[in-house]
């Protein structure tokens, strides 16, 4: 038998596991292997009906020519660490009371202790008229896999025009994914001789460019390089694809709305993004329908045996793949430590990741935890994350991808070490 121990949900009635993990995700996948890599014995079972792991990360190298999107993407059961079975169904609904979920196959999962991580839902009908025209139209989305290329498709076939980017309401994973896109088109068609011919608009639903101030300024560098206008407080809800034409919500500062429509020949679409609605409806959840957490020790606030991690949970971090690599051993070893009879032992800090790609070669790599505390990982006479560098570059290019497929999945924590919690 293969060690990645398939089953159908139909199979699985009634059977439980020391360890159950919701979502086979890179939050997911990189804790069940932190966790196999501390304990041979335990036994770990993941639930997730997808049946191919993606490296989100590279999307946004896919809508800009640099990476083939095959590249991202790799069977499920490729990535499941050894001796951690794979459930192939998704979770209906849980009772942390009896330590028990049930699946949407009908079967009834129990469990020592649950690790959630099933990532977002992206809510792309939310926006109105949005999945009807979505891959056709000019309108695209780096946010998925199957529409990254269509965005290098019409990036590379824009003579000129009206080229709109658009940002929803926080949060929303890999906050700076919205401008990246727009930086690369736009350096693409400086390089062509274009960009003089392209308007380029940046709707962000938000006040400000980028949450952390330190790294606003290069940024603003290439918006003016650029010629980028940007429209704080505007909201995309509706998209007309056969008119071309997007409507936003503009929030003024004395909280008046009003209605604009911009024409487009291009739109480059992030949707707002939710926990999905098992989440949102549960037992554990807070009040706003993310899952509650500790944000040190990652364990849910009411049920002891319970923990999640990823960007599902209701911590203020960046929602980035950095922050999961950070969290997953955090969480295995206090899991593991709850196991033992003991307390959490481990604290997570906040850290998230965004190489900020402002131009082919050039990357603004913003780093910080809780707080917007800036958190280099590298000396500032090496890299200096606030200035946009080719080393930076280099590392989103060729080092991360085999630091997430090599490193974070396999439970390898380079640069990941968790911090103990004091006392």
């Amino acid at each position: 038998m293969n060690q990645h121990q398939q089953q159908t949900s139909s199979t699985a009635t009634q059977r439980s596991s020391d360890i159950l993990i919701v979502g086979g995700g890179a939050a997911g996948i990189a804790v069940a292997a932190s966790l196999r890599r501390r304990d041979r014995r335990v036994g770990i079972t993941i639930v997730d009906p997808a049946t191919e792991h993606c490296y989100q990360p590279g999307w946004t190298m896919v809508g800009a020519g640099i990476f083939e999107s095959a590249r991202t993407v790799r069977p499920m059961a490729s990535v499941i660490p050894p001796n951690v079975r794979w459930l192939r169904d998704a979770v209906s609904t849980f009772d942390p009371e009896a330590r028990q979920v049930r699946l949407a196959s009908g079967a009834t999962l129990g469990y020592g202790q649950l690790i959630v991580c099933p990532g977002l839902l992206l809510d792309w009908a939310a926006i109105e008229g949005l999945p009807q025209t979505l891959g056709r139209n000019g309108v695209t989305s780096n946010y998925r896999v199957d529409l990254a290329p269509y965005t290098w498709q019409l990036v590379q076939g824009l003579r000129g025009g009206k080229a709109l980017f658009t940002q929803p309401p926080m949060p929303i994973k890999c906050a700076g994914a919205p401008q990246k896109a727009m930086y690369l088109s736009a350096d693409h068609w400086r390089a062509e001789g274009r960009l003089g011919d392209v308007d380029i608009q940046f709707s962000n639903a938000g006040a400000v460019l980028f949450g952390v101030a330190a790294y606003v300024p290069a940024l603003m560098e290439y918006v003016a390089a650029y010629g980028i206008g940007l429209n704080f407080g505007e909201n995309l809800v509706a998209v007309d694809g056969e008119r071309k034409v997007a409507t936003f919500v503009k929030t003024g500062p004395d909280g008046s709305r009003t209605r604009i429509e911009r024409a487009f020949d291009l739109l480059h679409v992030v949707p707002p993004q939710r926990a999905p609605d098992f989440i949102r409806d549960s037992m554990l959840a807070d009040g706003a329908g993310w899952l509650e957490v500790d944000p040190a020790t990652l364990r849910h606030k009411r049920y002891a045996d319970v923990f999640g991690l990823g960007d599902v949970v209701n911590t203020s971090n960046a929602k980035t793949a950095a922050a999961a690599r950070k969290q997953a051993p955090v969480v295995a070893r206090n899991v593991l430590a709850v196991r033992a009879g003991r307390e959490p032992v481990a604290a997570y800090d906040g850290y998230g990741s965004c190489p900020l790609t402002v131009a082919r070669g050039r990357i603004v790599l913003a780093e910080f935890t809780y707080g917007g505390t800036l958190a280099p990982s590298f000396p500032q006479w090496l890299l200096d994350g606030t200035r946009p560098t080719a080393l930076a570059w280099h590392l989103k290019k060729s080092v991360l991808p085999r630091l997430y497929w090599q490193g974070m999945l396999k439970g390898r924590e380079w640069l990941a070490a968790p911090a103990s919690l004091p006392g």
